[in-house]
């Protein structure tokens, strides 16, 4: 009886890099600058077991409350209203453009990041109206359930029956599903499900630094590893606390891993040069691309996850970009 031969492991010479300081580069804005260096300055902070329930729970406390400070200049900026209500018997924020839109404009199905532990509440509203006022169009920000309490797949489930039930009075070829980090899988997960269920789809799809990959294997998790001044190192407590025993390469847990071919809309992709994401940006754009959607991928120059800390010019930019793929894909 012949035996197969033992797989062979091949071993490959790793680059070794020299401990060196990284200045923020002049190619950016001042604001943008100092915003890297701020945030240089906030030591890694360690983050609780993966099965540490409390401790999750008491973090998310403290982000609620870290933004109801955060988030009030947004709200009272002016540049929109919100109404809070339940859609589907989900939590959301409608918002609206103080100079209104038009009855048959663009709604903006957003979902907000936060590692799918924290970010509800007020984060979802201020981030709700920020949008809203940048885009011009109807946001509906959906304050999803979320781990270590409601793991996978209760936050997918939300949005997705939050979308049917915009659908029923709202043509999807007017609806924009989109997300920031976590909520850009989210999103993703959620086209997916409507997708496999044979529902209709929305007109895009904005995947704004995307945690789509929860097995976090792409390169920039090790080269943008510190030089990330957001995130500093990658998730892996907070993706296990939401898979919650799941296999991680289940496609609605990192939607990295579906099968593009079978349809998904026109999508928007962004990240930044020091984004640990920016690899999760670069692949999940070049398998649209290889599955034949319509996908264009920005990377602005030394962004860290997510936007620039402070009022740079860059994060308007991000924006502006989100608003005129809304308005392409809805018209």
């Amino acid at each position: 009886m012949s035996s197969q031969p033992a797989e062979k492991t091949i071993s490959y010479t790793p680059v070794h890099l020299s401990a060196r300081d990284i200045a923020p580069p002049a190619t950016i804005s001042a604001i943008a600058q100092k915003g890297l260096a701020d945030g240089a300055a906030f030591p890694r902070r360690p983050r609780p077991a993966w099965d540490d329930k409390e401790a999750w729970l008491r973090q998310r406390a403290a982000v609620d409350a870290m933004w109801e400070a955060q988030g009030a200049p947004i709200l009272a900026s002016g540049v929109a209203t919100f109404e809070a209500k339940e859609i589907a018997g989900v939590p959301c924020f409608d918002c609206l453009p103080t100079g209104g839109v038009a009855a048959d404009g663009p709604v903006y199905l957003f979902i907000h990041g936060g590692a799918f532990v924290v970010g509800g509440g007020p984060y979802a509203k201020a981030l709700g109206v920020r949008n809203a006022g940048a885009t011009g169009a109807r946001v509906v920000s959906v304050d999803y359930r979320m781990a270590p309490d409601n793991p996978f797949p209760a936050a997918p489930q939300d949005c997705l029956a939050v979308y049917l039930a915009l659908i029923e009075a709202i043509d999807p070829k007017r609806v924009v599903i989109g997300g920031t980090s976590a909520g850009g899988n989210i999103a993703a997960a959620t086209i997916l499900m409507a997708r496999d269920r044979g529902l209709p789809l929305p007109a895009g799809a904005i995947l704004l630094t995307p945690e789509i990959d929860l097995t976090e294997a792409g390169d920039t998790f090790r080269t943008n590893e510190d030089l990330d001044v957001i995130l500093k190192a990658g998730l892996p407590e907070a993706n296990a606390a939401y898979a919650n025993g799941h296999d991680l390469t289940d496609p609605y847990l990192s939607p990295i891993f579906a099968d593009f071919t079978k349809g998904f809309p026109p999508t928007l992709v962004q990240s930044g040069t020091r984004d640990l994401f920016l690899s999760n940006s670069v692949i999940v754009h070049r398998k649209l691309r290889d599955a034949g959607i319509d996908a264009q991928l920005h990377v602005w120059e030394a962004m860290p996850h997510g936007e620039f800390l402070g009022d740079a010019p860059e994060n308007a930019e991000i924006l502006a970009e989100v608003a005129r793929f809304i308005r392409r894909v809805t018209t």
